[in-house]
């Protein structure tokens, strides 16, 4: 099997976010790497990055995956990760499984009202 994620861009508040990349090809168990980038720097001046990443299965309610750029939600398998700081960030999942297939949001409120960007889909 394998699982096609697509560009998307967003933007709201005056911040573009940007998924990327356009398109690749994944095998079930190999690396998937989704970025994500901002048009300005989501550090906050609190000096929290209030950047998160969502997963929305087909038929199913959005599930938060990861806050704050790098911290997992309880019950994410730690196959999902997440990096990044300033403009770029990304969901890296270590080894892809079938479950895995949806649809992934970059998401900030660092510099306006809560948004989703649109979805990198599987």
């Amino acid at each position: 099997s394998s699982l096609l994620f697509q560009i998307f861009i967003s933007s709201q508040g005056g911040i573009v976010l940007t998924q990327s990349p356009a398109s690749v090809s994944v095998s079930l168990g190999e690396r998937v790497t989704i970025k994500c980038k901002a048009s300005q720097s989501l550090l906050h001046s609190d000096g929290n990055t209030y950047l998160q990443w969502f997963q929305q299965k087909p038929g199913k309610s959005i599930k938060a995956l990861i806050y704050r750029v790098s911290n997992l939600y309880s019950g994410v398998p730690p196959r999902f990760s997440g990096s990044g700081s300033g403009t770029d960030f990304t969901l890296t999942i270590s080894s892809l499984e079938p479950e895995d297939a949806a649809m992934y949001y970059c998401h900030q409120n660092t510099h306006c009202s809560p948004y989703f960007s649109s979805p990198s889909t599987t």
